[in-house]
């Protein structure tokens, strides 16, 4: 469980983040922010069409850094981590549930749905019923209707065929 604290510092850094990778064509797909015994660990992902480099991760973290430094967050000692998502990318905003519709996914929720609480199937559709946004996950060759706001974590699934 994130603490209030933990929240805060994942906006505040993601706020200074997105417009540093959006600068160098880059888009910010996830902050974390773990609290260790002895330090911070601030997780950045970032992609972009054709993939992340190992120079972009580079990059980007001494620019953050930087910033993070400048701006005392986390304050006391921390460790930033930059990397691409990987193929099993995190879906966190609506923008990614629209984007990978049609691909394998994999979503934990923080209560069941019809006796059910992960999800490994595939996303057929992100959209809103009865004014409550709903993902449509196909598991087995049946439909679920998923509430968005039940979603602690989602990532997509990549298959080895």
């Amino acid at each position: 469980m994130v603490s209030e604290y933990g929240k805060k510092l994942r906006e505040d850094i993601w706020h200074l983040a997105e417009p540093v990778l959006e600068s160098e064509g880059l888009e910010l797909i996830q902050v974390e922010c773990l609290r260790m015994k002895t330090r911070w660990l601030i997780r950045i992902y970032m992609d972009r069409d054709g993939g992340v480099t190992l120079d972009d991760c580079s990059g980007i973290s001494n620019q953050l850094g930087d910033i993070l430094d400048v701006h005392d967050l986390p304050p006391g000692p921390y460790t930033l981590e930059v990397s691409s998502p990987g193929l099993d990318r995190p879906l966190v905003r609506d923008k990614d549930f629209i984007r990978f519709q049609g691909c394998d996914v994999s979503v934990r929720l923080e209560e069941k749905v019809e006796g059910i609480r992960h999800f490994r199937g595939r996303l057929v559709a992100f959209r809103e019923e009865e004014g409550r946004k709903m993902l449509v996950i196909e598991v087995a060759s049946k439909l679920y209707h998923v509430p968005r706001d039940l979603v602690v974590k989602a990532n997509l699934v990549y298959r080895f065929d």
